[in-house]
């Protein structure tokens, strides 16, 4: 018999779900994280909560400021454009590779999750639409059959900076489209199709984001010629 994975702490429980009201919006940056408020609020100790703020700090979504506390980090956009950077390199690789091993079943699979995905967005179910885009691509993340590159492209998504697309004016039918773009390439097994598939998707977002919150002209950080 297996091993039954471990229940998480109340240390692990307190870290998901900060990290989830940060990158959702419900907790803006720069808010502060009254320690004994959050043990109220969780039913628990200061120790959890201290050791859950430290993992937080270690992923730079709060900071602890001597006689200030701790309270949500605000953007760090190079760093957010270092994530999309690596982002687009380990997801598109993954694409590759997950487009010549998924099974006609997971294709069926995949192509009813990309409904439900649909489905939430023309409900404007913003919780729901976040979860399901998540679960979308590491459908395919997941077969890629490198168990510990999942592990890092769900870093990189556990810092990104989610947050700052809340008000995206992006249409909805512009990732619906280039969702259902990923999936057909996969079904043909054309992994070069999957992958600039991806790579256009994770693009075309951030170059949005870019513009709008450095109030550039639009350009991709990616390019090469791009400071």
């Amino acid at each position: 018999m297996g091993m039954t994975e471990a229940p998480p702490t109340k240390r692990d429980q307190i870290v998901d779900e900060l990290r989830r009201l940060i990158l959702s919006g419900n907790l803006p940056r720069g808010a502060k994280l009254p320690q004994d408020e959050l043990a109220r609020q969780f039913s628990s100790s200061i120790t959890p909560v201290r050791e859950a703020l430290r993992a937080l700090e270690a992923e730079n979504l709060v900071v602890s400021e001597p006689r200030r506390g701790v309270r949500v980090a605000g953007i760090n956009f190079e760093r957010a454009k270092a994530t999309y950077i690596i982002r687009r390199l380990t997801e598109s690789y993954a694409m590759r590779r997950a487009a010549i091993r998924l099974s006609p079943l997971e294709l069926r699979q995949v192509e009813l999750l990309l409904d439900e995905l649909n489905a939430a967005t023309a409900r404007h179910d913003s919780d729901a639409v976040r979860q399901l885009n998540k679960r979308f691509h590491f459908f395919f993340y997941e077969r890629c059959g490198i168990p510990s590159l999942v592990e890092e492209i769900d870093a990189l998504w556990r810092v990104f900076p989610w947050d700052l697309l809340l008000d995206s004016p992006e249409p909805a039918e512009d990732s619906e489209a280039e969702h259902r773009a990923m999936l057909e390439a996969v079904r043909a097994g054309d992994a070069e199709a999957a992958g600039l598939a991806l790579e256009h998707h994770v693009s075309r977002s951030f170059i949005a984001l870019n513009a709008r919150y450095t109030g550039k002209p639009p350009a991709d950080p990616f390019d090469i010629a791009n400071d």
